[in-house]
């Protein structure tokens, strides 16, 4: 799978599972060359969503639901995933 694939087929599940408001995946591989972790083609990826489905979930929960819905990406296709999880209401209060 090369990256524009796994861009896709990360955006697709985690729509699929988490019907986000705002969804956002931007693949970060290429600040990684060279380093050892992209050596085994694998991919750098961030993430920003925000969903009702986080609601009552602690941040450690979200990430493990996240996790869950890759799941076999995060062992052949994904090398580091960074999350940024709200709810609605949570930003909500920070504006």
């Amino acid at each position: 799978m090369n990256h524009q694939q796994r861009k896709a087929e990360i955006t697709r599940r985690l729509k699929e599972a988490f019907e986000p408001e705002t969804l956002g995946v931007e693949d970060e591989s290429y600040l990684h060359e060279g380093h050892e972790g992209a050596k085994d083609g694998r991919g750098h990826f961030r993430v920003l969503i925000i969903s009702s489905r986080f609601e009552e979930k602690s941040l450690i929960e979200r990430h493990r639901m996240i996790y869950r819905e890759l799941d076999e990406m995060m062992r052949l296709d994904i090398h580091a995933l960074a999350i940024d999880a709200w709810t609605p209401s949570e930003l909500d209060r920070n504006v």
